[in-house]
């Protein structure tokens, strides 16, 4: 590991596991201070401690402007500034089901915990990230681009991440540098209702032969954070193995 963010400060939300979990424990292995924000208190506090003294948990429901308010008046007192923000959410948090079947209520959800979610982590964070010239990178996901039945919100949530990192990188440079990481097949919980035979079948899709890992998508946060990667922004960097590329994805 490099020191890259060494004497930078981070916060990452969804970082009580998958690929916020990982965000975090690289960019503490490369010097940055960290807080790790989610809901899930319990396992929020066990990865935090399992980083050590650069690591610390905040509550953090990423729905709710005031969580929000509460966190950026924490960053402020806990580190005074802030160098890197990773608006990580959730996966899919309803059922799959067809558009005309889905409740309003599924569609609210999942646009309020994905796409909501990012616009509050902006427009609470991106004065602070611009008094240090700092990135904010935006999780999306493979389905912004690509039909998969039962996915309308998640898909219409993930697409419009992409969006809005292009429109916050317009809007905030060039003191903030704003980007998007589109995972694949990533190897985590959401994968545990699914048999073999499914997942064989997404390893067959994937050009890569395998699925990712929550370590492969933090390396590319970390990049996209990072001084190396100054003159881009605006970007939606897939990581997905290949899979939006195969023609037996699509």
């Amino acid at each position: 590991m490099s020191d890259r963010f060494v004497g930078r400060t981070a916060l990452v939300t969804g970082a009580a596991s998958g690929i916020g979990a990982a965000t975090a424990r690289r960019l503490a292995a490369e010097g940055a201070r960290v807080l790790l924000a989610d809901i899930d208190d319990e396992r929020g506090a066990a990865v935090a401690a399992s980083i050590g003294d650069r690591a610390a948990h905040l509550h953090l429901d990423v729905t709710s402007a005031r969580d929000w308010s509460a966190a950026a008046a924490e960053v402020r007192d806990r580190f005074g500034r802030l160098d890197v923000l990773h608006a990580n959410g959730p996966g899919r948090v309803v059922p799959a089901r067809p558009a005309h079947e889905m409740p309003e209520s599924d569609w609210d959800a999942q646009i309020d915990v994905s796409l909501k979610a990012a616009f509050l982590a902006a427009r609470t964070f991106c004065p602070l990230l611009a008094e240090t010239e700092g990135a904010l990178v935006i999780t999306s996901s493979v389905h912004a681009a690509t039909g998969i039945p039962g996915c309308a919100p998640y898909a219409a949530a993930k697409g419009g991440l992409q969006s809005l990192a292009r429109q916050l990188a317009v809007e905030y440079a060039p003191r903030v540098r704003v980007n998007a990481v589109v995972p694949g097949p990533i190897m985590s919980s959401a994968w545990d209702g699914i048999d073999a035979e499914g997942r064989a079948a997404t390893i067959r899709e994937t050009p890569a032969g395998r699925f990712g890992t929550p370590e492969e998508v933090a390396a590319a946060v970390a990049f996209l954070a990072a001084q190396e990667a100054a003159f881009i922004t605006g970007a939606c960097l897939n990581v997905d193995g290949g899979w939006s590329v195969s023609t037996t994805s699509s």
